[in-house]
């Protein structure tokens, strides 16, 4: 007898079994389960046929088109704009808070009013102790405080006695 190749898996069986099984042939059933692999790995339904997979797209857009995501909102505008939240603070004022969410949604207002990393508001810089605000000054090149102006005195002086400041340094009783 020769075996032309080695039993492994029932699939190679073909309806050999199924028939033994119906025809109540329990030595032919007992004889091929025996040949058969007694690994379980070596099963049919592990080595099931592969499909091809198809390349997903999971770019941004993609995903946000699959999750139906609204736009992004912007951190700030190009252009500088002071009057950024003013329609949503009067949606806010009447009380139409379902309107300004489906306007944020839909059309999202940025976050802050400039698009400059180097700004400082006014606010920070006023509660700056004097040395920050002396080297912030510096470093901006904006500023020029008084103590490093030279003052004219004699230039004052001469203002003052030819009454053009007498007027300034009348005080009004």
């Amino acid at each position: 007898m020769q075996i032309d190749g080695v039993l492994i898996s029932e699939s190679q069986l073909g309806s050999a079994l199924n028939i033994s099984v119906h025809e109540t042939r329990s030595a032919d059933f007992a004889m091929l389960l025996s040949m058969l692999s007694t690994d379980a790995l070596d099963f049919s339904q592990f080595h099931l046929p592969k499909s091809e997979q198809i390349a997903k797209d999971n770019s941004e857009a993609a995903l946000k088109k699959q999750f139906e995501v609204g736009p992004q909102k912007p951190l700030a505008p190009e252009e500088y704009n002071m009057l950024i939240g003013q329609h949503n603070a009067q949606l806010v004022a009447m009380g139409a808070m379902t309107t300004l969410k489906l306007k944020e949604s839909l059309n999202p207002e940025p976050f802050a009013p400039r698009n400059d990393k180097k700004h400082i508001p006014l606010e920070v810089v006023e509660n700056l102790e004097p040395a920050a605000k002396k080297r912030l000054a510096k470093t901006q090149g904006k500023l020029e405080l008084v103590a490093d102006k030279q003052m004219d005195a004699a230039g004052f002086y001469d203002q003052i006695a030819a009454g053009d400041m007498q007027s300034m340094l009348r005080v009004s009783a």
